[in-house]
């Protein structure tokens, strides 16, 4: 698998924190977060369950414009395919 990088959070200190990457094989994004806290996942809950291999996590909406760029990566590459 190939990971392409598009960033981390700018605003943490480097280790550990929100990053989003585009999978070069089939343009999935993947993210790491933070585990949503009990009272978000609980509202999700509301629309339904999460399975055992899904998550809920929370992306900080300062990286809304590394998220929008790893987007437009993952649909040019999708298109190609």
């Amino acid at each position: 698998m190939a990971l392409r990088f598009f960033g981390k959070d700018p605003f943490t200190n480097g280790d550990d924190c929100p990053t989003v990457w585009v999978d070069e094989a089939n343009a999935d994004l993947v993210f790491q977060g933070w585990k949503a806290d009990r009272e978000t996942e609980t509202e999700c809950l509301a629309s339904g369950h999460i399975p055992d291999s899904e998550a809920v996590i929370r992306i900080p909406a300062r990286m809304v414009a590394l998220v929008r760029r790893a987007c437009d990566a993952a649909e040019e590459r999708a298109q190609l395919h």
